[in-house]
């Protein structure tokens, strides 16, 4: 019953702010190009970094697409620039590195894809008219000092984290959620990690659910199915039906990691052969990750922060000192940690020798899956 009273102006608010939108009163609008929204309901945790990069692949690899011009907006969590970026790892902006001046999250995308436009705007409309029309960003007091070179105007753009933007409807809306942990047993803010209603996962194109063992039985997808509405659920089609009768795709897809490899220039590859890890992590959830060391290491230390973190020196000397403690230990973190680690000014020289991150890449359980995946995504842009 208390649960019921601390949740209600909450569960208010998100009723009330959808009404506006369903209802019209709430103007949304189409962008001129075909966009593809990833998102969740759940605040981290779900992967929505390694789908965004999963789907880049997969539209890199496409016989149509993989030859037109991909972006990526995001809107840069915790950012310090403001207004429309074009992502530049190249350098330091200003008083700020490149993870501090636009997000840990576009930085990996852009490392990792040096090809595709990245950009980072809170105003997703005005983000995707910039990335569909260059010059507009040329012609705007907003976006004169943004641009660090030329780009191509964007065939399709991928949004990341765009589920909760209701103001642009895209081409598709993707949705994660969690096999390990369920948004039908989950609650809202502050008493669980929904930040959006669970019954909102019928406005969703194509349902994801992540971080699955590498092996499913049938009825436990038919009962996956089941708990997030989808009727008549075909294994061979990957497909069922929301309570319209509209038709919604669910697929199934679990992590994986790539060697280790280290964060700075300096890191010593011989730790890597190490028997112990000091595991650390500024994410919503690095359980994936702490399973996945514990198959080759001992996992002697884990200490975990925040999602987003900003290290500090006082982090970093607790981080040495569990090392220290371990003389022969590796030092693990996640990728996506990984991308302000490496601008941190102030990072112990032995810290350098000893810290690596796992690479990290969502994958669909079966070829077939993938191979459906397309069509649907094909059907919506």
């Amino acid at each position: 019953m208390l649960d019921h009273i601390i949740l209600a102006p909450y569960y208010l608010a998100l009723k009330i702010r959808h009404a506006l939108y369903d209802s019209g009163i709430r103007k949304v609008r189409t962008p001129e190009i075909p966009t593809v929204s990833v998102g969740n309901v759940t605040v981290g945790g779900t992967g929505k970094t390694p789908h965004t990069e999963m789907i880049l692949r997969l539209l890199k690899e496409h016989p149509v697409w993989g030859g037109r011009h991909l972006a990526v907006l995001s809107r840069g969590y915790r950012r310090k620039s403001r207004g429309f970026q074009q992502v530049d790892t190249g350098k330091e902006q200003g008083r700020h590195s490149p993870a501090a001046a636009y997000g840990d999250e576009p930085v990996q995308i852009k490392r990792k894809f040096p090809d595709v436009t990245v950009a980072v705007d809170k105003n997703r409309i005005e983000g995707c008219d910039f990335l569909a029309c260059p010059d507009k960003v040329k012609t705007s007091k907003k976006g004169r000092k943004c641009l660090h070179k030329d780009f191509p105007a964007a065939d399709i753009v991928v949004l990341d984290d765009a589920f909760q933007y209701r103001s642009l409807k895209p081409s598709v809306s993707i949705v994660l959620v969690s096999h390990d942990r369920p948004v039908h047993s989950d609650h809202l803010l502050p008493a669980g990690r929904l930040r959006d209603l669970p019954g909102r996962l019928s406005k969703a194109d194509i349902l994801i659910v992540t971080k699955c063992p590498y092996y499913m039985e049938d009825e436990e997808r038919r009962e996956w199915a089941k708990n997030l509405g989808i009727k008549n659920y075909n294994l061979e089609t990957c497909s069922g039906t929301d309570a319209s009768g509209r038709r919604q795709y669910l697929f199934f897809t679990t992590v994986r990691y790539d060697a280790l490899s280290a964060v700075f220039p300096e890191g010593d590859p011989r730790y890597v052969y190490s028997k112990q890890a000091v595991l650390f992590s500024g994410i919503a959830d690095d359980s994936p990750l702490l399973r996945y060391l514990s198959d080759t290491y001992k996992v002697v230390r884990h200490l975990t922060f925040g999602d987003h973190h900003e290290f500090t020196t006082g982090d970093m000397s607790s981080i040495r000192k569990a090392a220290e403690d371990y003389p022969t230990s590796v030092t693990v973190t996640t990728e996506k940690d990984s991308q302000r680690l490496a601008d941190f000014r102030y990072m112990p020289a032995m810290l350098k020798e000893r810290m690596f991150f796992a690479p990290i890449k969502a994958d669909f359980l079966s070829e077939k899956e993938k191979t459906c995946f397309m069509q649907a995504l094909e059907s919506f842009i």
